[in-house]
């Protein structure tokens, strides 16, 4: 397990300060002076997972992002228990920063359940290990990019992750609209095991990395480069996950993600988890703000 992967763990790692109270620091994201999004909500699923019974497995969440979330103040993370059942546990978290909500989360547990059983099938794509890691893909756009600097903070915010794309990235495709599908393989740099080797874990982790990528494919109907390059500006406005599967994140997983729609300013992504041996775990949907900076219209 490498530093990065374990100051991520450091992050998930709640300090609980009351019952059903909890606290939680955070990194700035990348390109952005905020919270990144996949941080916050990973962080809140932590809080409401602490207040299940460990025989029940997160089995979705939805959620609002309220405001930009500030990097240099503790997150305070409020747990409601909406609901005990037989079969069902249900949770609300509200995360909040100045006395100010930035974050609302619903999750719901399940106790396991034998019942009918059905999957998409898992697209065709190469094999992970055949794809540059990030240290080899960003090196080749830095030319692209906002500033020299831009390569540095994304690897470094991508440290604790091996993340590959099966296809050119958005800032690698400036200018050249394409079909709006994007994949990717991810897994943890390093293997989880003590502590840390627990399903509610690997969740939260599969739901901290579901936000780095997932609208890209929106950028790649326009041939728009994103954040990196400075020709869109936008945040996630809502997240919603269902885990349909057990799934490990310290083993290869495969994000394949296209966006159905775009207008108003916001873009609609959808995305689906699959393990290497080809099982959905994951089905995600996000709608972001994706708003075109003046000047940079055409």
């Amino acid at each position: 397990m490498n530093d990065a992967l374990q100051g991520l763990l450091d992050l998930l790692d709640l300090e609980q300060i009351e019952e059903d109270i909890f606290r939680g620091t955070s990194d700035a994201a990348p390109l952005v002076p905020r919270v990144f999004g996949g941080q916050v909500a990973a962080q809140a699923l932590v809080a409401a997972g602490r207040t299940v019974p460990e025989d029940r497995s997160a089995h979705s969440l939805h959620a609002y992002f309220l405001r930009p979330g500030d990097p240099g103040a503790p997150i305070v993370y409020t747990v409601d228990r909406i609901r005990d059942g037989h079969s069902f546990t249900t949770r609300r978290v509200v995360a909040v920063q100045h006395g100010q909500p930035i974050f609302h989360l619903s999750a719901s547990f399940q106790l396991y359940e034998e019942g009918l059983e059905h999957q998409e099938p898992m697209p065709d794509v190469p094999d992970p290990l055949s794809l540059p890691t990030a240290e080899e893909l960003l090196p080749r756009y830095e030319h692209l990019f906002l500033s020299p600097g831009v390569t540095e903070r994304m690897l470094q915010a991508r440290a604790a992750v091996d993340l590959r794309y099966v296809d050119e990235p958005p800032f690698g495709s400036v200018g050249r609209p394409r079909e709006p599908k994007s994949q990717v393989w991810f897994r943890t740099n390093g293997k989880l095991d003590g502590l840390a080797d627990h399903p509610l874990l690997h969740v939260c982790l599969a739901t901290y990395v579901s936000d780095m990528t997932l609208l890209d494919s929106v950028l790649l109907a326009h041939g728009r480069g994103g954040w990196t390059v400075g020709d869109i500006v936008g945040a996630s406005l809502d997240h919603a996950m269902w885990f349909h599967r057990p799934f490990r994140v310290d083993d290869w997983l495969l994000y394949d993600q296209e966006s159905p729609s775009a207008s108003g300013g916001r873009g609609l992504a959808k995305g689906r988890i699959f393990t290497a041996d080809g099982r959905l775990a994951v089905s995600v949907i996000q709608e972001g703000v994706m708003r075109v900076p003046r000047g940079k219209k055409k």
